[in-house]
């Protein structure tokens, strides 16, 4: 869960909540379930929130590979002694 989704939690908890009248639906208490929802969203945006800053604390480590252009000399036979 990311930022995002904590921050639609809470809205969808905050409006289950608050906006309905507690006993609109005789089967489940929306109320409830809103302040579920709120605390579930305020668990997750502060998980998101930790994890971002994991992850922009990172190093990051160049690596160059270097190449003689040397070649060595070619074999062959020798020169004329002096």
């Amino acid at each position: 869960m990311g930022i995002g989704s904590g921050i639609f939690l809470i809205v969808v908890g905050a409006i289950l909540a608050f906006a309905i009248a507690p006993d609109t639906w005789d089967v489940v208490n929306l109320n409830m379930v809103g302040y579920i929802m709120i605390v579930a969203g305020i668990i997750a945006l502060i998980m998101g929130m930790v994890y971002n800053r994991q992850r922009a604390n990172t190093s990051h480590r160049e690596v160059v590979e270097r190449y003689d252009t040397r070649t060595p000399p070619p074999a062959g036979p020798a020169g004329p002694a002096v």
